[in-house]
């Protein structure tokens, strides 16, 4: 029969397991977002582009560009914000069994995605 003790260090062994397990569950939650926003800006940069190729017939044809620009720089906002929001809470956080992404793949990741959106955007205006 274990004693009142045993009883109460186990309850508490379960309830640090539980703490554990739920910040492995909030570190993959944050990278799940990461991407989620990831998505989002390149959502932005595909209407800047759609934008560019719909209305390229407007005249001023600098018109066209600017309004894709616009959405171009907003897809870099987004990939920006959404590096410093992933970092932040992956720095606040202890990883237990979960194998959290390092800040030089969220900086690679973030930096490859606002280099091709940047990249285009610059095609847009020698078009």
């Amino acid at each position: 029969m274990p004693t009142t003790e045993e009883l109460a260090e186990n309850r508490t062994d379960l309830a640090e397991d539980r703490t554990d397990y739920a910040e492995d569950r909030t570190i993959l939650a944050n990278e799940r977002t990461f991407a989620g926003w990831m998505r989002t800006g390149l959502a932005s940069a595909g209407i800047g582009l759609g934008f560019q190729a719909i209305f390229r017939a407007v005249e001023p044809t600098w018109l066209a560009k600017l309004g894709a620009s616009i959405f171009i720089l907003i897809a870099v906002i987004v990939f920006y914000l959404a590096y410093r929001k992933a970092c932040d809470l992956a720095q606040r956080m202890e990883a237990h069994n979960a194998e959290p992404m390092s800040h030089i793949a969220y900086g690679t990741i973030t930096a490859l995605f606002a280099g091709g959106t940047l990249a285009l955007g610059v095609l847009l205006w020698l078009l």
